[in-house]
């Protein structure tokens, strides 16, 4: 189980000086080499991207064909200082995707090896700036987002879930996780019967859909509302997109302190694993292919989407 994972790494980047090494070191202490740290500075300050791969048994990295994904833990910052002291509700996004990381290293170092590899991309920031949003306050970040899609999307990965907070809004009231639908390159598509029966299996209660509207897949600094940064990577990759929110039943800021339940952050843990899984076997359809071509047939390219 998870939970251990994300407390570990959630003790590890509560701090003022949390950065990429303190996550290294944490990787270390369970005898993993294989992640790479970088800092970026921008207009808001600093932060440090952190990318981990584990490899699969019939994954690219080896040689084989198994498909690759991508978890991104999406967020402005882990924290808001000097503005508020602790960590903050917005961090959920990268502590779920780290968490995730470190227990696929686990398991692969156990011997429990996923077919197709996994690839982990997140920042570190202890101390990112906010901005005004309604109905509460956003979670700003130092580095724009072309930066983020840049420096946490890689070209091997063949679908994504985008790990994000989620608890800003009044669409979800839900404590827990939920869900999007795939984006593809500009289409917000139908979700696939095997990732609502993931859902359904790893929370043990019906799915919880995370609605979309057009606005929240174009990309950031456009002038029109996004119901937050989940669906950016979607803006930056011509793989299929799945958002998995972290939710609360309450409006909560993601500036907010005390607001996170690790329990919340391990379920988008165990759902991302276990997509993770089946990805690798070939054993999970992410988005319907056929009825993807269907809509460019019928109706063209939306690409433009994912332009300014």
């Amino acid at each position: 189980m998870p939970l251990k994972h994300v407390l570990e790494i959630m003790d590890a980047v509560d701090s003022p000086g949390a950065s990429g090494a303190d996550v290294r070191e944490v990787f270390a202490r369970h005898s993993w080499d294989g992640v790479r740290t970088e800092t970026v500075e921008g207009p808001g300050g600093s932060t440090d991207f952190v990318k981990v791969i584990v490899p699969g048994s019939e994954g690219k990295a080896s040689g084989g064909d198994a498909p690759t994904l991508g978890i991104v833990g999406r967020l402005g910052g882990l924290g808001a200082r000097p503005e508020a002291v602790g960590y903050v509700s917005d961090g959920d996004g990268a502590v779920a995707a780290l968490s995730a990381a470190l227990k696929l290293a686990d398991m692969r170092l156990r011997g429990d090896v996923l077919a197709g590899d996994v690839i982990v991309g997140t920042h570190v920031c202890p101390d990112a700036p906010t901005k005004p949003h309604h109905p509460v306050p956003f979670m700003d970040s130092p580095v724009d987002m072309a930066t983020m899609n840049e420096k946490e999307i890689d070209p091997g990965m063949d679908a994504v879930l985008s790990i994000d907070t989620t608890k800003g809004n009044r669409l979800v009231n839900h404590r827990g996780i939920a869900i999007s639908p795939p984006v593809k390159e500009g289409w917000i598509l139908q979700l696939t019967n095997d990732l609502l029966d993931i859902y359904q299996s790893v929370t043990g209660h019906p799915p919880v859909v995370l609605p979309l509207t057009m606005q929240d897949i174009t990309p950031y600094g456009n002038g029109v509302h996004h119901v937050n940064s989940i669906l950016q990577p979607s803006t930056a990759t011509a793989a299929p997109v799945v958002g998995v929110a972290i939710t609360a039943e309450s409006v909560v800021p993601g500036s907010a302190t005390g607001a996170s339940h690790e329990t919340d952050i391990a379920l988008a843990v165990r759902y991302v694993i276990e997509v993770a899984k089946r990805l690798g076997q070939g054993k999970l359809t992410f988005y319907d292919e056929d009825e993807f071509e269907r809509l460019i047939q019928l109706y063209g390219s939306m690409k433009g989407l994912q332009g300014a």
